[in-house]
């Protein structure tokens, strides 16, 4: 059965460098991978824990996004930093996943990238304490903060350096090698 990635960036752009990360990713990932980049972010209501209830059934919105990360093997997330902070639409689509347990022990991977040369560290961090509390199984290894993000990837979404390249394949590798080898320890 194919290793399934599911990318969500943080960003609504259609021209945004944290979208083309995913792609690039996606582009790169090898051929027994499934990478998929999830689009519904803007589609999502705001969070109201009255619309999730025992009694009320979450939107269909709200389903699916629980439903393809549920379906993932690992969930690659790239944003990038809006005033020091992660986008209000991510932060919403992370409002509607607290409760509902999908990214428990999910392996997941953080990338923050921005055109200035803090590489959205401020943002890098909140996702990943955010997640940390949801129980996302997040590793050192597993962390990318990239700065001046322009310098590394055109405006066609095409990786122009090759460290960048070297490191994403490694992140998209030891995903499914972590995921091997949880399972044959079970």
């Amino acid at each position: 059965m194919a290793f399934k990635i599911l990318g969500i960036s943080g960003s609504l752009r259609s021209a945004s460098s944290n979208t083309s990360l995913l792609r690039a990713c996606a582009a790169i990932a090898p051929a027994d991978m499934v990478f998929s980049i999830y689009d519904g972010l803007d589609k999502l209501p705001y969070f109201s824990p009255e619309l999730d209830t025992e009694q009320s059934t979450a939107p269909l919105t709200v389903a699916d996004l629980r439903q393809q990360v549920q379906a993932a093997d690992a969930v690659v997330f790239s944003t990038p930093e809006y005033a020091f902070g992660i986008p209000g639409v991510l932060k919403n689509a992370l409002d509607w996943l607290v409760s509902s347990g999908e990214f428990t022990h999910k392996p997941t991977v953080v990338i923050s990238a921005s055109p200035l040369a803090t590489g959205g560290e401020k943002a890098h961090a909140s996702l990943v304490q955010t997640l940390t509390v949801m129980t996302a199984d997040i590793r050192e290894e597993y962390k990318l903060i990239i700065p001046v993000i322009r310098t590394k990837i055109n405006p066609e979404g095409i990786l122009t350096d090759a460290v960048l390249e070297k490191t994403l394949r490694t992140l998209i590798s030891d995903l499914a090698a972590a995921k091997s080898a949880s399972e044959d320890q079970h």
